[in-house]
C-alpha cells in the first residue's frame, strides 16, 4: 500500500530497494526553504543493516501490512531459530543471524512476538527482560559481597552473564536479551 512519507512512524515496515525494512525512528524536518523531510532510521530485516534516509514528505512509500503474532519458541539449530504459531500449528524458521544476541536467551516452550508477511518469518520482537535460572556459578566469599564486584554465572539457556557477587546457584534474574546485561534477583 502507498502511502505519503510524511506520515511514517516508528516500527511501520516499509519496501525500500525492493528489500523489507523497519523505521526505527521517523522524525519530521522542515527546513527554511524547500520541502519538508521525513528523517528516518530504517533497519534492513534480512541483513540487519541500519541506515538514515530523508524521504521527502510528499514522497510515496510502499508501506507493508506484518503481522505481529505470538508464537511458541521451539528450538534453534546451526542456522536457524524454530517457532509455532500456537492457534494455526504452522512453524516458521528465522535465520540466527537476523534475530541477533537475544537468540542466546530463549526458552524452550516459551511464548514470543514474530513479525510475519505474506506467510513468512521477518524477524522477532526480543522481550525486554527475561527471566532465567542461575545454574553454575562461583558462591561469594565471606565479607566480599560489600564491594559491588561481579562474577561470571551460567544461566538455564548455557548463556554465561555477569552478575553481583551476592547471586548464587538457584536464584532467578532477569537479563537484558539485546545486551546480555544483568537486571535484578527476581522472586519466582
Amino acid at each position: 500500500m502507498k502511502t505519503n512519507a510524511g506520515g511514517l512512524k516508528k516500527g511501520e515496515f516499509i519496501r525500500y530497494q525492493g528489500e523489507i525494512w523497519m523505521l526505527q525512528k521517523a522524525d519530521f524536518y522542515s527546513p527554511g526553504k524547500g520541502s519538508a523531510l521525513m528523517k528516518a532510521r530504517i533497519k534492513n530485516i534480512i541483513t540487519g543493516k541500519n541506515i538514515d534516509y530523508a524521504f521527502k514528505s510528499n514522497e510515496d512509500v510502499e508501506t507493508l501490512e506484518v503481522d505481529c503474532l505470538e508464537m511458541q519458541y521451539l528450538y534453534k539449530d546451526a542456522e536457524n531459530a524454530y517457532f509455532m504459531d500456537q492457534r494455526t500449528y504452522n512453524q516458521y524458521s528465522l535465520p540466527i543471524g537476523v534475530v541477533g544476541e537475544p537468540v542466546k536467551f530463549l526458552k524452550d516452550g516459551k511464548s514470543y512476538f514474530v513479525y510475519v508477511y505474506d506467510d513468512k518469518a521477518l524477524t522477532m520482537r526480543p522481550a525486554l527482560s527475561v527471566k532465567l535460572k542461575i545454574v553454575e556459578t562461583d558462591a561469594a566469599i565471606k565479607g566480599d559481597t560489600v564491594s559491588g564486584g561481579k562474577k561470571p554465572a551460567k544461566v538455564e539457556t548455557g548463556v554465561t552473564v555477569m552478575v553481583p557477587l551476592f547471586v548464587k546457584v538457584g536464584d532467578l534474574i532477569t537479563v537484558n536479551p539485546e545486551t546480555g546485561e544483568y537486571g535484578e534477583r527476581v522472586k519466582e
